[in-house]
């Protein structure tokens, strides 16, 4: 049985984020594999914290800039290493790298962080995104630890496109893995909640997540007074878990915007709404909340930013506006138009099924693996950015490591 270890950014939360979802999709590939898999990660644990050790996956609390994680990976001897995000592969990927030379290092993208930066940036400026804000300081460092890896997983068409397009990365170091899904089964389908039985908007995100915020406020000051003027009866019920004192202050139940924290469960929130609303201005990869409300059969009106990735060339669960008196307007013609919310929510279905459907990705990528680690040494050999990357960063983050570890013993 191969050993795999995950070095996370945090624990994982599949009930707070979209990324906690996702790394728990991963878990359940490498699991189903039958690889022994330990979890490690230098945060402290929460409340929403999933408890991995009732999977068999083994826990492990490490330290940063401490030589303890030495001892624990030569102990360990993973044949695989996973990072959660470029920044935990600067912080740990050149200790993997002299310890473990023959180990495969994976970089899980989570999303493309250096476009979600880019587009932030443009949004505040209130300019065109284009290459000149593509290509920020976060690009240099995410785009290094892509090459510095042997695979990267990139979670969303559009961001493969990008990554070899114009920034030139070989593809051979790619890997594109979506959202790995269940498919819907036609009569867990029939027991959803119909289109009479549900009432008022919803939307959903972790507010740690500056993009979720942002939508939110979009959605206070330039969408739900249209909305709420034609359906004067309607709520917007905002779920998401860390809310802050500024998201709390947005709650007015005069106005039916409602800040309702976090959800236990979103299958339920999502099932007793009739439609879902995404207006995210900027961020990058694929929006978890766009899966929920397929799942659970509530079409969705969203922004060109929210849909980008999830729908390939299949019709959307519902429409995309960027405008926000279009987008305002399609959200009341979902609410009100049953043959509408019907039509949209099978292609959502349809969706869900089509471009998740984790059998279609789970085997290609095992098989990746499997390839890249018998190829390891000739992959490597080819990729002489990536030796020149690590060359580097074994020269200049590991001794600012190894500095800052003097200076904490200290």
């Amino acid at each position: 049985m191969p050993n795999l270890l995950i070095i996370g950014s945090v624990w994982p939360e599949p009930k707070s984020s979209a990324a906690g979802s996702r790394m728990m999709q991963l878990v359940d590939v490498f699991l189903q594999a039958n690889y022994n898999i330990t979890f490690a990660t230098t945060t402290s644990k929460t409340d929403n914290a999933f408890a991995l050790e009732e999977l068999g996956v083994i826990e492990q609390q490490i330290k940063l800039n401490d030589s303890s994680f030495d001892d624990f990976i030569l102990n360990l001897k993973p044949d695989v290493v996973m990072f959660d995000r470029f920044a935990i592969e600067e912080q740990f990927g050149w200790r993997v790298a002299e310890h473990c030379p023959n180990t495969l290092r994976i970089l899980d993208t989570e999303d493309l962080h250096a476009l979600r930066k880019g587009r932030q940036q443009a949004f505040k400026a209130n300019a065109i995104f284009n290459e000149t804000y593509l290509f920020n300081d976060v690009a240099k460092r995410e785009i290094a630890s892509i090459y510095r890896c042997d695979l990267s997983l990139i979670i969303s068409e559009s961001e493969m496109e990008i990554l070899k397009t114009q920034f030139k990365v070989p593809e051979a170091i790619l890997c594109y893995l979506p959202f790995l899904l269940n498919p819907t089964e036609a009569d867990a389908l029939e027991k959803l909640p119909k289109f009479s039985n549900r009432q008022h908007f919803i939307t959903i995100g972790n507010f740690l997540h500056e993009p979720n915020y942002n939508g939110v406020l979009f959605l206070k000051e330039s969408i739900w007074p249209l909305i709420k003027k034609e359906l004067p009866k309607a709520e917007m019920h905002i779920y998401g878990a860390y809310a802050s004192q500024k998201v709390n202050q947005l709650h007015n139940k005069k106005q039916g915007f409602l800040i309702k924290g976090f959800a236990e469960d979103v299958h339920e929130v999502m099932q007793k709404s009739r439609v879902c609303l995404a207006a995210l201005r900027f961020g990058a990869g694929l929006k978890g909340k766009l899966v929920d409300a397929m799942q659970n059969g509530t079409p969705c009106v969203m922004t060109p930013i929210a849909a980008e990735g999830m729908f390939g060339n299949l019709e959307p669960n519902g429409f995309i506006e960027d405008n926000p008196e279009n987008f305002a307007k399609k959200a009341i013609e979902l609410y009100k138009n049953e043959a509408l919310w019907n039509q949209k929510q099978q292609s959502g279905f349809e969706v869900i099924n089509t471009r998740f459907n984790k059998t279609q990705f789970q085997s290609d990528f095992l098989e990746k693996i499997k390839v890249s680690t018998e190829q390891l040494h000739e992959n490597r050999l080819h990729n002489f950015t990536g030796q020149i990357l690590m060359h580097h960063t074994m020269q200049s983050t590991k001794f600012m490591s190894r500095w800052i570890e003097e200076k904490n013993k200290n």
